[in-house]
């Protein structure tokens, strides 16, 4: 999704309580790597490829939402169409449609983006970027288990763990902050992008914090990418997920001084710079690498 899909934070009983940081891939609805690491759809192998989904193309569509006339099949990404192919051509393009609305109001309005997601999800259930899409947007409006149930589908059919830091905050929201680290832990964290490996640090932080281990939640947090000196997409959650704990463990110049730099990131990640552009943040004063 576009770089401004980071995770809702959810304050609520039972909800994460830190942001895990999620991005996604262009025209989806992500919550992980402010994309979730790539940048475009992977091709997929899995069943979702390997047969048509014709069975699920004459379901009535009287509980579709709308879409405006103006959104068309080419709004999704074209390598996340490609995952459409095995549908007819009718189907295929009516679910692109509701999945680049999924995308479009999965910040705005991430109920009516479920809708489109499940509308989606009733013509093509069997490919994969519909179930992350509806995992997605089920995660957006706090139904947790639906986004476990979903985004475990999709790691299933894709098998890809790139919607791991999601998982994780989902289990945490139905209130298995044990379950949610088992599944953290069970990733391979070398195989994973850098944006999905923060984020993931991230959410393991929070389920830390909810069984009470905040000195644990902390060293969730110190990986490699927390440098203050440099800020990239993933930056700013990193930096305030930081400051939070530490602010927890009442060190608060050291709080004060993380929420600064993840200010300061954020800003500079504003100003209009390409995702993957490395920034040098220091003493307050931003400088592209290049510069």
């Amino acid at each position: 999704m576009k770089r401004d899909g980071a995770a809702p934070r959810r304050d609520g009983a039972g909800a994460p309580r830190h942001e895990g940081g999620y991005q996604g891939r262009d025209s989806a609805p992500r919550r992980d790597d402010r994309s979730s690491g790539g940048r475009g759809f992977p091709q997929r192998a899995g069943t979702g490829r390997d047969r048509p989904d014709r069975q699920n193309d004459d379901r009535p569509r009287h509980d579709d939402p709308a879409i405006p006339e103006d959104i068309t099949p080419a709004d999704l990404h074209s390598s996340a169409r490609n995952e459409l192919k095995t549908l007819s051509k009718e189907n295929a393009d009516e679910v692109a449609r509701h999945l680049a609305m999924a995308a479009k109001l999965i910040d705005e309005d991430p109920a009516l983006a479920h809708q489109h997601a499940l509308a989606a999800s009733r013509r093509a259930g069997r490919i994969a970027i519909v179930r992350e899409s509806l995992g997605i947007t089920a995660y957006a409006t706090g139904d947790f288990a639906l986004a476990l149930r979903e985004l475990r589908t999709y790691r299933r059919i894709s098998g890809k763990d790139d919607q791991i830091a999601l998982m994780v905050d989902s289990e945490r929201g139905i209130g298995r902050p044990d379950r949610a680290l088992e599944t953290g832990r069970a990733a391979d964290r070398s195989k994973l992008a850098t944006p999905v490996r923060v984020a993931l640090a991230i959410a393991m932080s929070g389920a830390r914090l909810d069984l009470g281990d905040t000195e644990l939640a902390l060293g969730e947090l110190q990986i490699p990418e927390l440098d203050p000196d440099r800020a990239f997409e993933w930056s700013p959650a990193l930096f305030a997920a930081h400051a939070a704990v530490l602010e927890d463990l009442g060190r608060d110049d050291e709080a004060a001084f993380w929420a600064e730099r993840a200010d300061v990131a954020a800003d500079a990640l504003g100003m209009g710079g390409d995702d993957e552009d490395e920034i040098f943040v220091e003493d307050g004063l931003i400088e592209d690498e290049e510069s």
